[in-house]
C-alpha cells in the first residue's frame, strides 16, 4: 500500500473503495521550478523543469510513469548558486534541456499517448483537471512566460488556463483560523503525511502534491474537487501589441500609477500591488508590471506576484 492510501484509508465517500466521487476521470498534478536568486527578483524569470504526475480520479492512485522536462533558459543561462542549491537542478541539465514551447508539445502528447486527453468515465465524469499547488505555476509563471515569449494559441494547450488550487479545498477542510498561506511542506505536516523526496525538485513536489490530493479524496466524508482558477480570454494579439508598444514608449518618470477609473489589483500579501517599470537593458526594458505592494530597496519583495501591465489585468486576482 502506498503513503497515500496508508495515510488515508477513507470511508463514506461516493466512489470507488471508499474515494470521493469526482467530475474528472484524472487529475494532472504539475509544478513547475524556475530561475532564481537569493534575496532578489530574477526579470525575466524563467522555467527550468516542468514535471507532472497524474493521478486517476476514480481510485485516487499515481500511475506509475510521471513526466519531467528540464527547460533551458533563454535570458539566464547560467543558474545560480542559489538556484542549482536550491532545486538540485544541475547546469548540465538545463544546458541539455529543451525550450519551452517543446516542453509543452512533449507534455501534451505525453498525456495523450496515455490516454488522458481523450479520458472518459473514470469516477463521476469524464476529461481531466490540472493540480497545482498555488495559484503561480499556471497563473503567474507559465501564463508570464509563454506571453513574454509569444507561445500563444496552439502553443499553449487551453488546459492550462483553468486549474485547481490545492490549497483551497485543503484549507477548507484543515481548518487553520482563516490562514490562506501554507507551504507544501507544512501542509503534508498538518496532514500527517512525511514529505518524500526533495523539496524544490518540480517531479519530487508534484508527487508529494498528488499525494495530498488522494488524502483529501479519501478522508471521511470526501472532498469533491472543482476548479479554483481560471485566466481571462486573451486580448487580441494587435491590442497587446499596440499596449506594450505605449507603455515602452512611456518615460519612466511619467508613468502613471493604478488610479482613475483603473481598478485595484491586490498582490498577494492582500494590499495595493505597486507599479514599476524594468529599467534593465533587454527586450523587458520599458515595460510596465504590479508586483508585490509591500516591497521596499531594502527588503524586497515579501510576495511573488508578478504581473506584466500589458497582459490581461483580470488575470492579476483584482478586487473592485
Amino acid at each position: 500500500m502506498n503513503t497515500a492510501a496508508a495515510a488515508a484509508t477513507a470511508s463514506g465517500g461516493d466512489g470507488v473503495a471508499g474515494v470521493q466521487l469526482q467530475d474528472f476521470a484524472y487529475f494532472v498534478v504539475i509544478d513547475l521550478e524556475a530561475t532564481c536568486e537569493r534575496g532578489r527578483r530574477i526579470y525575466p524569470q524563467e522555467i527550468i523543469e516542468f514535471a507532472s504526475v497524474v493521478v486517476d480520479g476514480a481510485t485516487g492512485e499515481q500511475l506509475a510513469e510521471a513526466f519531467r522536462a528540464y527547460v533551458r533558459p533563454v535570458h539566464h543561462r547560467e543558474l545560480t548558486d542559489y538556484c542549482l542549491e536550491l532545486t538540485g537542478i544541475a547546469q548540465a541539465d538545463v544546458d541539455a534541456g529543451v525550450d519551452l514551447r517543446e516542453a509543452l508539445r512533449a507534455h501534451d502528447a505525453w498525456l495523450d499517448a496515455r490516454g488522458v486527453k481523450n479520458a472518459g468515465g473514470g469516477g463521476g465524469g469524464g476529461g481531466f483537471a490540472v493540480v497545482t499547488w498555488g495559484d503561480w505555476d499556471c497563473r503567474t509563471m507559465l501564463e508570464g512566460e509563454c506571453r513574454f515569449k509569444g507561445i500563444i494559441g496552439d502553443g499553449k494547450p487551453e488546459y492550462f488556463d483553468r486549474w485547481i488550487n490545492l490549497k483551497v479545498p485543503f484549507l477548507q477542510v484543515f481548518d487553520r483560523g482563516g490562514a490562506r498561506r501554507i507551504g507544501l511542506e507544512e501542509a503534508l505536516a498538518v496532514a500527517g503525511l512525511a514529505f518524500e523526496g526533495r523539496p524544490h525538485s518540480g517531479l519530487d513536489d508534484a508527487r508529494n502534491t498528488a499525494l495530498l490530493l488522494a488524502l483529501l479524496m479519501r478522508r471521511r466524508g470526501g472532498v469533491r474537487l472543482a476548479i479554483t482558477g481560471s485566466l481571462a480570454p486573451p486580448r487580441p494579439l494587435s491590442r497587446l501589441v499596440a499596449i506594450g508598444a505605449r507603455a515602452a514608449a512611456t518615460p519612466a518618470a511619467a508613468a502613471p500609477g493604478v488610479g482613475g477609473g483603473a481598478r485595484v489589483h491586490y498582490c498577494q500579501c492582500g494590499v495595493a500591488s505597486r507599479v514599476g517599470v524594468a529599467r534593465r537593458p533587454g527586450p523587458t526594458q520599458g515595460r510596465r508590471f504590479f508586483g508585490c505592494g509591500r516591497w521596499t530597496p531594502a527588503r524586497g519583495a515579501v510576495c511573488s506576484y508578478f504581473v506584466w501591465e500589458d497582459v490581461d489585468l483580470s488575470r492579476a486576482n483584482p478586487r473592485p
